[in-house]
């Protein structure tokens, strides 16, 4: 063979491996279905790389950019659960910060539905959940193929708060691009959300679509996600929604007539119960005791996704959790389960291994407590970087009235919970962060 055509050959060769190894460690985003709360049927191959890069981010600590799990257990201290699957994970102090142990931290992975924590922390302050909207048909074009919906219809009204409890509880696309659309769009919700993330110091996070429905590019981590849910936990209808175990949500509205004549016409309803299952419970799995949010998530490319918080004995516990191996029913909720019971266990016979990072441009040597209740009015949370968290509890009939049944109880101040607040640049930490007594409500 001349050495022209050998050459050639080799050339061919050469890019075909490269292609070949570039197609088996890029996400694959084709035929996407957004399930979220179903637990995974995709084949290995159309989920990411199993194999984590060889260099991450290490904010928040030096250990949280190393790959594999990451924890320094002193006396007395269990060891990890040893069957956790999931290509990434994080068990974090609420109150502190402190990074308890982790896994892959910082890896950037699909984040499926739980990258609506940053859409909620992001535009929910913006309306008020009294608002009436008029959905119109343009708002509910865009929605991707496969994706989880609470069923809004176009044409139909509905206020702030249906639309919220659609989110939270059906992790319902729809409500996601009708909120977008108040909001100037998805193209400017997104935006919101880039900088907002920005502002949290959520640097792994790259935002492409508001849902979190898979897109080309759109990447969180276990740590960004987990700074989320503690963002958003701050706002008291943030805390509300997110633990809300069923709900009304209104129908489509009929006509009657009487005699010939138009009579009154009448709106069905139906119930809509939380996809979060070790706050709702399953065939296989009951709620979770003293689990109080946050939210879950499951895509074709992103596999199941997590992120929950805890209260027991004083601690408030966050756990974030992506993309476990293991394809059982469930997985992503069984192994949460087991993280937390670890963390309760070990929380104060560990070394933190890294924090939980506060926002740009806030002071952290305050003293926690500080001001904590302060007075102050709730805040924006859009992206601004400083935002007043509602120390008030969550009354269960306040609840009641606005059309949401929280199956956790009346939300308490607990001791040894946290709000944090972002006032007059101070990051602060509250130790009455209102968290649903759900201990009592199981007993």
């Amino acid at each position: 063979m001349p050495a022209s055509k050998k050459t050639i050959r080799r050339s061919l060769l050469i890019t075909s491996a490269t292609l070949l190894t570039v197609s088996l460690n890029a996400p694959a985003f084709a035929d996407t279905v957004d399930t979220a709360d179903v637990s995974p049927t995709a084949s290995p191959g159309s989920s990411p790389s199993a194999t984590p890069p060889a260099t991450m981010s290490s904010l928040g600590g030096e250990r949280l950019g190393r790959p594999g799990n990451q924890v320094d257990l002193g006396a007395g201290a269990p060891v990890l659960p040893p069957d956790i699957t999931a290509r990434s994970w994080i068990v974090a102090d609420a109150e502190s910060g402190d990074v308890l142990a982790a896994h892959n931290a910082h890896w950037r992975l699909p984040p499926a539905s739980t990258l609506k924590m940053l859409f909620a922390d992001t535009v929910l302050p913006k309306f008020p959940r009294s608002t009436s909207h008029k959905v119109a048909p343009s708002e509910l074009a865009g929605i991707g193929e496969g994706s989880s919906v609470v069923g809004i219809k176009e044409n139909q009204t509905y206020t702030v708060h249906d639309l919220w409890l659609g989110v939270f509880l059906k992790s319902g696309n729809d409500a996601v691009h009708v909120l977008s659309a108040m909001n100037g769009g998805v193209a400017r919700t997104v935006k919101d959300m880039q900088a907002h993330a920005d502002d949290l110091q959520a640097l792994d996070t790259h935002v492409v679509s508001p849902d979190g429905y898979d897109a080309r590019g759109q990447v969180s981590s276990a740590y960004d996600l987990t700074l989320f849910a503690r963002s958003g936990l701050q706002k008291k209808d943030f805390r509300e929604y997110c633990s809300t175990v069923r709900a009304t949500f209104p129908g489509t509205t009929t006509g009657t007539t009487t005699g010939g004549k138009k009579g009154t016409s009448a709106r069905t309803s139906s119930e809509i119960r939380n996809t979060n299952r070790l706050l709702s419970g399953d065939s296989d799995i009951t709620p979770y005791q003293g689990i109080a949010g946050v939210k879950n998530g499951n895509t074709t490319n992103a596999g199941a996704t997590f992120t929950g918080v805890a209260e027991r004995g004083g601690k408030v516990l966050l756990v974030t959790v992506m993309n476990p191996e293991k394809k059982e029913h469930n997985e992503v909720y069984k192994e949460a389960a087991q993280l937390l019971d670890w963390g309760f266990q070990a929380a104060d016979k560990v070394q933190p291994v890294g924090e939980l990072v506060a926002p740009k441009g806030v002071d952290t040597t305050a003293q926690p407590g500080a001001n904590a209740s302060g007075g102050s009015s709730p805040g924006t949370g859009s992206g601004t970087g400083t935002a007043h968290a509602s120390t008030k509890p969550v009354a269960a009939s306040t609840t009641a009235a606005r059309g949401g049944s929280s199956g956790i109880g009346i939300a308490l101040g607990l001791a040894g919970g946290f709000v944090a607040l972002l006032a007059a640049g101070v990051f602060l930490v509250n130790r009455r962060w209102p968290l649903p007594d759900l201990m009592r409500r199981r007993r």
